[in-house]
C-alpha cells in the first residue's frame, strides 16, 4: 500500500463545535462500537481538539492513521485495533 494510497472510512462523525473531552469520549465510544480493524473519520475543530484528541486516542491504543488540514477543520482517520486495545 503506497503513502498517496487513500482510507475510505467505514464510519464518519462530526464532531465540530464539541468541546474536548466530551469530542474523545463520543470518538472512543463510537470506534468501541466498530468493528476490529474499522476505520472511522472524525471531524475536529482546530486548536485544542486537534492538539489533545490523537494523543489521547493513541494513548488509548488506537492507531490515528491520517490527518488532514481541511481549511476550518481537520479530519481525523482513526483505525480500531483489531486485538482488544
Amino acid at each position: 500500500m503506497s503513502a498517496s494510497s487513500v482510507l475510505t472510512p467505514d464510519a464518519q462523525l462530526d464532531l465540530r463545535g464539541t468541546p474536548c473531552p466530551i469530542n474523545f469520549v463520543r470518538t472512543k465510544l463510537y470506534l468501541e462500537k466498530m468493528p476490529p480493524g474499522g476505520l472511522l473519520e472524525v471531524w475536529l475543530d482546530p486548536g485544542e481538539p486537534i492538539e489533545q484528541v490523537p494523543d489521547s486516542l493513541t494513548m488509548a491504543g488506537y492507531q490515528v492513521e491520517q490527518i488532514t488540514d481541511c481549511a476550518g477543520y481537520f479530519s481525523l482517520v482513526i483505525r480500531r485495533p483489531v486485538t482488544a486495545a
